[in-house]
């Protein structure tokens, strides 16, 4: 089985916090449409004798294109790949961009899930971020979308800073209160050269306050606990059989193409992403010409990277699979390396297994470029 993301790198206005590739200009658009859709017909033998079980239109805001330019792609995905009968097609949307009509159209194209980037219900919150919507469209958002998707989830941030664990809490209950079933949520951060750690420098925005993070992130958790979401990746809540069938195959190794610029692919053990610019990348795909540079992971990538992705999980990291695939020296430097996180209650082996305890989650990635082979 395999995924593909699709990037679509257009914004109506740039949030402070962003560092993803994306441009505020849609005079590409047609242009980068043809170039995506090119792309994946360059491309259309990467993936052979695997079946694609996810689409996923990230970005940038890809809600930003129409219904019929959506459907394009998807069907150039259809005529070019195989694809699984039941296929998890989500779209990245903003709630600006999702009227009553809009919503009720989506629902009946291909797109089974919509990943809905609310932020906060608070208007404070959205204009320090920099935010298109505001606190009602969130709501009239998700009161419309609710009606005709079941499979929503929706982006919260926390940390932000002078956010009080009372309004936190009362982003997560009116959350709740939608019956929303997956929620991905992150701790504000300061990304270099992002409007945000512009604005930090200068004096103009609070810093960020860690133990605010976490104290939200303590929250966050017990709180969709008591909802029965289950904390299965470090950023994401989902409740049974709503977990990202898209993103859990990131964090199971398996193959995904990427399309777009900026975009990443991984499979037969190659890594390769696509130039972070759009003229380039329509200037290469329409020479027939792939605008990626690879690199082929070696047996310690391959080890780090399943060491990172597997402590941020609910699945682990598994001893034997660490022993089957990389070597009883590879083994070896895990338990050695784990021991002191062991000790102080951060990690914990079980049924053969390695996991972050409650307390080690919010640092697992720390944790985990700890255990790096090197």
């Amino acid at each position: 089985m395999a995924g593909i993301y699709i990037h679509i790198p257009f914004c109506k206005q740039a949030c402070y916090y962003c560092d993803f590739h994306f441009s505020t200009s849609l005079k590409k658009k047609d242009e980068l449409i043809d170039a995506l859709i090119h792309e994946i017909e360059l491309r259309h033998d990467i993936l052979k004798n695997q079946t694609v079980e996810t689409i996923y239109f990230g970005g940038g805001t890809p809600s930003l294109l129409s219904n019929a330019e959506l459907q394009k792609i998807i069907d150039t995905v259809y005529q070019k790949f195989h694809v699984c009968e039941h296929l998890e097609i989500t779209l990245e949307a903003n709630p600006d961009d999702l009227s009553v009509e809009r919503i009720k159209t989506l629902s009946e194209s291909k797109i089974n899930r919509l990943s809905i980037g609310i932020q906060s219900f608070f208007d404070h919150d959205l204009k320090r971020m920099n935010r298109a919507h505001d606190a009602n469209e969130a709501k009239i958002c998700l009161e419309e979308a609710t009606k005709y998707f079941n499979n929503i989830t929706i982006d919260l941030i926390y940390g932000i800073p002078e956010m009080s664990l009372e309004k936190w809490n009362q982003n997560l209950q009116k959350a709740f209160n939608f019956g929303i079933n997956h929620i991905s949520s992150y701790a504000l951060t300061v990304e270099p050269k992002t409007a945000l750690d512009t604005l930090i420098a200068k004096g103009a925005y609070p810093p960020i306050d860690e133990d605010l993070a976490l104290q939200h992130f303590n929250h966050l958790v017990e709180q969709t606990q008591k909802e029965g979401f289950v904390h299965y990746e470090i950023s994401n809540f989902g409740k049974p059989h709503f977990f990202s069938k898209h993103n859990t195959s990131y964090w199971h190794g398996k193959s995904y193409l990427g399309i777009g610029p900026s975009a990443h692919s991984f499979y037969n053990n190659q890594r390769s992403w696509n130039v972070s610019n759009n003229t380039k990348y329509i200037k290469s795909i329409m020479k027939n010409e792939l605008p990626s540079s690879t690199e082929n992971l070696t047996k310690e990538d391959a080890f780090n990277e399943y060491v990172m992705t597997g402590l941020r999980t609910i699945w682990g990291v598994s001893l034997q699979k660490v022993t089957a695939e990389f070597g009883g020296d590879f083994l070896q430097h895990l338990k050695q390396s784990a021991k002191k996180y062991i000790h102080q209650e951060l990690l914990y082996i079980e049924d053969d297994t390695l996991r972050t305890t409650q307390k080690g989650k919010f640092l697992c990635d720390g944790i985990a470029s700890e255990l790096f082979y090197l």
